[in-house]
């Protein structure tokens, strides 16, 4: 995502799991709004079908050394 301008925007979520969220920004030292940010550009990313996430692509690429012959088997 590119930094643009914020917009605020209210909704309404379950109680347990904005509790939980909270707890989870206190734990990792972070604001709501952040986990909130990175919930939506997670949605967003799981949402578009055409490319898989850059970081599976990027652990598969890694392990395709180690794991070419098991792989060529498993497409047999």
């Amino acid at each position: 995502m590119t930094d643009s301008a914020r917009e605020k925007f209210a909704t309404q979520v379950d109680a347990e799991m904005l509790a939980t969220v909270r707890s989870l920004a206190k734990t990792e030292g972070r604001q709501l709004q952040s986990l909130v940010e990175e919930a939506l550009a997670d949605l967003i990313e799981k949402r578009k079908h055409t490319q898989p996430r850059a970081h599976v692509m990027a652990a598969y690429q890694a392990s395709h050394g180690k794991y070419a012959d098991l792989y060529k088997k498993l497409a047999e």
